[in-house]
């Protein structure tokens, strides 16, 4: 597959990130939250993904982010697990407990429940953290529980694949050590 076929939408989303993934030889753990396991579904959808794909945690609750991912309590006490800095600190947190190439998580409210004015549902927050740095993006999506679910996978493979691709748009965030790794 050659790189213009990647972006023309000649292959799906999934098929795209699975191609990216096996030529560049890198390695993917996921942290999610909010979307429930639905990003590393659409990874292990697509036959060999175990080529590329280390592992993936859902971490819905407070203490299984800070067991599994090492995200501080100072952290989720002073910013909230809906936030940048724990969005940061799961990436972070997932690519240093695998020793995968790239680290990528969700966290966010899906609804119904949940909302508040600074963070209504739908409120996702996406972060990647890689050998070059840690990126975290706020999103804000529309629909029921499963539209904001399934646009926050969708997303989130899409940031990664035009990562992959070289086309990174995304502000650092993170530069130094985060949830204890090299990010």
């Amino acid at each position: 597959m050659n790189t213009s076929s990647l972006t023309n939408g000649d292959f799906s989303i999934d098929e795209a990130l699975a191609e990216l993934l096996r030529d560049r030889g890198v390695t993917l753990s996921l942290a999610e939250s909010c979307s429930g396991g639905l990003i590393a579904k659409r990874i292990t959808d697509i036959p060999g993904s175990s080529a590329y794909f280390s592992e993936g945690v859902v971490t819905y609750s407070n203490a299984a982010k800070t067991r599994l991912l090492g995200v501080s309590a100072d952290i989720l006490n002073n910013c909230g697990a809906v936030s940048s800095e724990c969005a940061a600190a799961m990436a972070a947190g997932i690519r240093l407990a695998s020793g995968s190439d790239l680290g990528l998580s969700v966290t966010g409210i899906a609804g119904p429940d949940g909302g508040s004015e600074d963070k209504p549902v739908g409120t996702v927050f996406i972060a990647l953290a890689a050998p070059d740095g840690c990126w975290v993006k706020r999103f804000q999506f529309n629909g029921n529980r499963d539209d904001i679910r399934t646009l926050t996978a969708w997303t989130a493979l899409d940031w990664l694949r035009r990562y992959l691709l070289g086309m990174k748009q995304m502000p650092q965030i993170v530069t130094s050590t985060t949830g204890g790794t090299d990010a």
